[in-house]
């Protein structure tokens, strides 16, 4: 059984956990929180057997093979490169990294350290609906675009009314709208249709600097899709894409519960299985896949990770084309005028 060990202690992590443990694959045994009481909280809640409060000592001593990261989206590289520089499989939630040097470099420490696996724990390409879609649009006889929604109000956002700055909001911690659920369009758009070539972000900018909600448009060779992705305000669209007559329905495009194909004769035919209970279990199964056999499913492997790089690499031009910069970021000039993909 592979020993786990977590960097943050939220609502993400404990599903996660949760997960892990349905897999039958895994065993939590190391927590590192910056505060002792919630990590020793977290370690009994979930039977772990030790807590660290200082990352050197969580990386050194730590009982563990592999690290799962859910710390603020800005952490996420440093964090990544220390534990494989320490040679701990990572599982680092999304989005993995802020920009395209941040991949770089750890595509670098990875190199120095090729028994070291790195996987981005996009959930919703491990579910059996996200190959389910991707195989109705290969049915189609004209793909001619897609709309893709997913706009879900912010709990923390009351706290940026109110006056302060949490994470997820801040430009500090690499926060906002695209950042967080545009993730999940991200993965969609690259996962079932492929780069795009020219893209553009429209961000609705709140107080702290970031977007709380915006408008991206991915312009393929034929067709134009567009995500519509929020924090600050709720939408109960459905997603679609478009074929000529028909088209392929999604209540969520990020949770993929249910989806339905509308033919030409406007009959409709559910399509999606029945989701898991816990949407984090088929990663969770997969990551240990890899990590238990890795020379039979390098195919998968570095499909994951060249899927991750190239949804890394549209979220930053995306950012480019809105003129969002993170703390510490300068514009990359070469993208300001045209994000090409």
């Amino acid at each position: 059984m592979l020993k786990l060990g977590i960097i943050g202690t939220n609502w993400i992590t404990q599903q996660f956990i949760d997960a892990a443990a349905a897999s039958g694959e895994w065993q939590l045994t190391s927590v590192y929180s910056r505060h002792a009481e919630t990590a020793q909280a977290f370690a009994a809640k979930n039977h772990a057997d030790e807590t660290f409060t200082d990352l050197d000592a969580f990386f050194s001593r730590g009982s563990f093979d592999t690290v799962y990261i859910a710390s603020p989206n800005s952490l996420h590289f440093a964090q990544a490169k220390q534990a494989i520089a320490y040679g701990k499989h990572v599982i680092v939630e999304k989005p993995a990294v802020a920009n395209q040097q941040e991949f770089e470099q750890l595509d670098a420490v990875l190199k120095a350290h090729p028994d070291v696996l790195l996987f981005e724990a996009a959930r919703q390409i491990h579910e059996v609906n996200f190959q389910r879609v991707k195989d109705q649009i290969k049915k189609l006889s004209l793909v001619q675009g897609a709309t893709l929604t997913y706009m879900k109000y912010s709990s923390r956002y009351d706290a940026v009314l109110a006056g302060e700055e949490p994470n997820i909001f801040s430009l500090n911690f690499a926060g906002g709208a695209l950042q967080d659920l545009g993730v999940y369009l991200a993965y969609d758009a690259v996962g079932w249709f492929g780069m795009p070539e020219e893209v553009a972000y429209y961000p609705t900018l709140i107080r702290t600097g970031v977007d709380g909600k915006g408008v991206a448009i991915l312009r393929y060779a034929d067709f134009t899709v567009t995500l519509n992705v929020g924090k600050t305000s709720n939408s109960f669209l459905p997603s679609e894409i478009n074929g000529l007559r028909d088209a392929i329905v999604m209540e969520n495009p990020a949770e993929l519960g249910q989806i339905t194909y509308q033919d030409k004769d406007g009959q409709e035919h559910a399509i999606g299985a029945q989701p898991d209970t816990n949407p984090m279990l088929a990663e969770a199964r997969d990551f240990a896949t890899v990590i238990n056999d890795p020379s039979n499913h390098q195919t998968e492997y570095l499909a994951w990770r060249q899927l991750s790089r190239n949804v890394n690499k549209l979220l930053f031009n995306l950012r480019q084309s809105g003129h969002l910069y993170f703390t510490g970021e300068a514009p990359d000039t070469d993208n300001r005028n045209e994000a090409l993909c």
